[in-house]
């Protein structure tokens, strides 16, 4: 089996999955969608980061393919629906690098309100100019979080211990966290807020959820953060109310279009703006945080193969099996349709085939159910594989 690992992925994928008996081929850069159609017939795992886009051509390419790791956090850059459509697991990393994106926020927030870009950009001039002049401490400022998920909550628990009042918009119901506000609209967030961090995920939905309006009602001199996904801001919109003095500063880690390769050019419309951070999306590149997701991702993808389980598939239903002892497993990918389950029950019933355990769940239009039985004979898998409400069957040990 091989597997195919993209984008500087972490050396410790490569070992976790050859030590799962996978030969794996590590590349440095993200491949097109004509490359990713010549080059992954024949490849079982697929390892992207962010800049590698899995499209219904790219998956109807890949014969072989059975799952997808995305050493992130995002899966936007996959199509979902399709990849689920043709049985192919998608995994991420939805917790690895929380805390390095949180720290690269906090850092954004000091050194904004402090102004350390246009201090340390005279330093390097060769200018000493030692003032005070819009230069602010952060403690016992607001700090308006949109999107209270992994990292927005983490955010506020770290900005409270360093003094800030914290108050956050969620369209999903969540705790608030230590002495956090939840705020009923965003609009009543970015009345109050001092500084705007966004951490909300990459759905269709929220394209350009951030613009003109919005950076109207942000409070004067205010500062605002973007290290969620690039296409959820107008930065054109973003640049104009930085130029007015309406906004102090704002620091960004992600952009709508962003080079594939170590060294391209880059462009943005905030290039050249006083009190502006650009960074390029390093926010979840630490080496602590890559380790963790190389880790994760791949432990994950190794799973599914080894043993069937879907634990934190994105797309399809999860289910967790124990660990295989004795005897062998089935996994079934179905339609979710009636009478699948006694159907397969049947036929083993029929094929005298024991079953020792039994794990289903559904999702939508999908089924999958993981059975632990004292043999498989070759003719049972091929009865199942012939009934029509099955997507995909598979035996372990293979």
């Amino acid at each position: 089996m091989k597997a195919l690992l993209l984008e500087n992925i972490h050396p410790v994928a490569v070992e976790n999955l050859e030590r799962a008996g996978f030969e794996v081929e590590l590349r440095s850069k993200s491949l097109s969608e004509d490359e990713l159609v010549a080059d992954l017939p024949g490849v079982t795992l697929l390892g992207i980061r962010s800049n590698t886009h899995i499209t219904p051509r790219v998956l109807d390419a890949a014969t072989d393919l059975k799952a997808i790791g995305c050493f992130c956090i995002g899966t936007n850059q996959v199509d979902l629906v399709a990849a689920g459509e043709r049985g192919v697991a998608v995994f991420n990393a939805p917790y690895s690098n929380t805390r390095s994106v949180v720290e690269l926020v906090i850092g954004y927030i000091i050194s904004l309100a402090r102004r350390l870009p246009e201090k340390t950009e005279k330093m390097h001039a060769g200018v000493w100019d030692k003032s005070a002049k819009g230069s602010h401490e952060v403690r016992g400022r607001t700090l308006g979080i949109i999107g209270y998920g992994n990292i927005g909550t983490q955010l506020s628990n770290v900005a409270e211990a360093l003094g800030f009042y914290v108050i956050f918009y969620d369209i999903a119901d969540r705790l608030a966290h230590g002495n956090a506000r939840r705020m009923k609209s965003l609009d009543a967030l970015l009345a109050e807020a001092d500084v705007v961090s966004i951490h909300i995920d990459g759905r269709p939905g929220n394209l350009g959820m951030f613009g003109e309006e919005q950076f109207a009602k942000m409070k004067p001199r205010s500062l605002f953060i973007n290290a969620a996904r690039g296409f959820l801001v107008d930065n054109d919109a973003l640049r104009k109310h930085i130029e007015s003095g309406h906004i102090a500063g704002a620091a960004l880690d992600v952009f709508p279009i962003e080079p594939k390769a170590q060294g391209d050019a880059f462009e943005s419309p905030l290039q050249g703006l006083d009190n502006v951070i650009l960074t390029p999306h390093v926010g979840g590149s630490t080496q602590e945080a890559q380790e963790e997701i190389g880790w994760f991702v791949s432990g994950k993808l190794g799973d599914f193969i080894r043993s069937g389980s879907t634990a934190l598939s994105v797309n399809l239903p999860a289910v967790q099996p124990p660990p295989l002892g004795a005897g062998a497993r089935l996994a079934l990918l179905h339609d979710s349709v009636p009478g699948v389950l006694a159907e397969l029950n049947n036929l083993l019933a029929a094929e005298g085939v024991n079953v020792t355990g039994q794990y289903l769940a559904t999702a939508g239009e999908t089924g999958f159910v993981v059975t632990d039985v004292t043999d498989v004979p070759p003719t049972t898998l091929e009865k199942i594989a012939g009934n029509p409400h099955t997507r995909w069957v598979r035996a372990y040990p293979a």
